[in-house]
C-alpha cells in the first residue's frame, strides 16, 4: 500500500507540475514588469527542479509519471487566451496565476489526504510544491 500510494501521490505532483509550467509559459510573453517576469520564472525553475526530483523517484518505481488532463490543459489554456485578449495586462496575468495557484494547493492538499499511506519522501515534496504555489500566490498579490 505505501509504495501504491506514493506512486500515486508522485504522478499527481508530476501531472501539477507540467500543468504550473505550461501555465506560466503560456503568460510569460505576455508581462511587462521585469519583477513579474522574474518571479514567475524563477517560479518555474523550482518547478522544473521538483519535477527532476519526482522523475528520478518514479524511474526507480519503474512508472512514467503522468501528464494533466487535456481537457482541463485546454480549458486553462482558452481561459488564460480569452482573459489576455480581452485585457492583456499584469493584472490578469496574476489574477489568472493566482486561480491556477489556488487550485494546486487544493488538489495538491486533497492528494495528501488520498494517498495517507505514501512514503515521506513523496509527502515532502507535495509540501514543497504546495509551498511553492502558495508563495508565488502571495508574491504576485501585488500586481491584482
Amino acid at each position: 500500500m505505501i509504495e501504491q500510494d506514493t506512486i500515486k501521490l508522485l504522478r499527481e505532483c508530476d501531472a501539477g507540475i507540467k500543468m504550473g509550467i505550461t501555465s506560466i509559459d503560456d503568460v510569460l510573453e505576455h508581462v511587462q514588469s521585469d519583477k513579474l517576469h522574474k518571479l514567475l520564472t524563477d517560479c518555474r525553475a523550482e518547478h522544473a527542479k521538483l519535477q527532476t526530483e519526482i522523475t528520478k523517484l518514479l524511474d526507480k518505481y519503474g512508472d512514467e509519471g503522468k501528464n494533466p488532463n487535456p481537457i482541463a490543459k485546454g480549458m486553462s489554456w482558452m481561459k488564460t487566451n480569452m482573459k489576455l485578449t480581452m485585457e492583456d495586462t499584469d493584472a490578469t496575468i496574476a489574477e489568472l496565476m493566482t486561480d491556477g495557484c489556488n487550485m494546486g494547493v487544493k488538489s495538491l492538499h486533497r492528494y495528501l489526504n488520498q494517498y495517507k499511506a505514501a512514503d515521506e519522501t513523496s509527502k515532502d515534496i507535495t509540501k514543497r510544491l504546495t509551498n511553492l504555489e502558495e508563495k508565488l500566490a502571495i508574491d504576485i498579490r501585488g500586481y491584482l
